[in-house]
């Protein structure tokens, strides 16, 4: 049975950076391919050419999948046959609504289970697990609750990036906002299966942290993180 993995960013990487060869070594393939879904900014070209200038061609296949306009034929096949499906940051609850739309979000299931390596930032990040915290309503972060649910509990990107990230989610949580992740800027977390494997970094010092409650309390337990060469 294939392995099933999910590396959800807090941040992106550095373009043709440790991450990013991270993500392409999971499949232990020499050459895998690798699709872009730019869904949550829209199919913006700028977008777009980051990814390719992010992944270097002699070690990948890149593609890129567009939703907006009108989509082309044999999307369920092209994603399929991925080895690494990677999601840009942007409006999460826009991207999942799209999705749905199309079907994606049972394509992106099956691919998982097939062991196709699904990963993202920000965006791409939360919409594997059941919830997280988004600006997808407005410029104040909110909670999102209808997450795909591939992982349960919830994640919150840019911990360290963004001021208001860490003491939101921390709110939200002792609220009863569902626990889970969180990671910093250039941050993954590499969950096989629903299970963690490993937190992996680019940055000295940057992690990521369980969230949850404890008693009338909420605690965050940091992650030994691999920092990458």
């Amino acid at each position: 049975m294939a392995t099933r993995q999910i590396v959800a960013l807090g941040g992106a990487g550095a373009p043709r950076g440790p991450l990013t060869r991270f993500l392409l070594s999971l499949t232990q393939k020499p050459r895998p391919k690798i699709c872009f879904l730019a869904t949550a900014v829209g199919d913006a070209p700028d977008a777009i050419v980051r990814f390719y200038e992010a992944f270097e061609p002699a070690s990948c296949e890149r593609s890129h999948l567009k939703l907006f306009g009108v989509p082309h034929a044999g999307i369920r096949e092209h994603l399929l046959h991925q080895d690494v499906i990677y999601v840009s940051g942007g409006n999460t609850a826009n991207m999942l609504a799209v999705w749905r739309v199309h079907r994606i979000d049972a394509i992106l299931r099956e691919a998982w289970e097939r062991g196709t390596v699904l990963c993202g930032w920000s965006a791409g990040a939360i919409c594997w697990f059941e919830g997280g915290i988004t600006d997808s309503f407005g410029p104040e972060l909110a909670p999102l609750d209808d997450g795909l649910g591939f992982l349960s509990g919830t994640f919150c990107p840019h911990y360290d990036g963004e001021p208001e990230r860490r003491p939101t989610f921390l709110r939200l949580v002792a609220g009863g906002f569902p626990a889970g992740l969180a990671a910093d800027d250039a941050v993954g977390v590499h969950l096989a299966g629903r299970e963690l494997a490993e937190v992996v970094t680019e940055r000295p010092n940057a992690r990521a942290y369980r969230v949850q409650r404890d008693g009338d309390r909420v605690v965050e337990i940091p992650l030994d993180a691999r920092l990458l060469g």
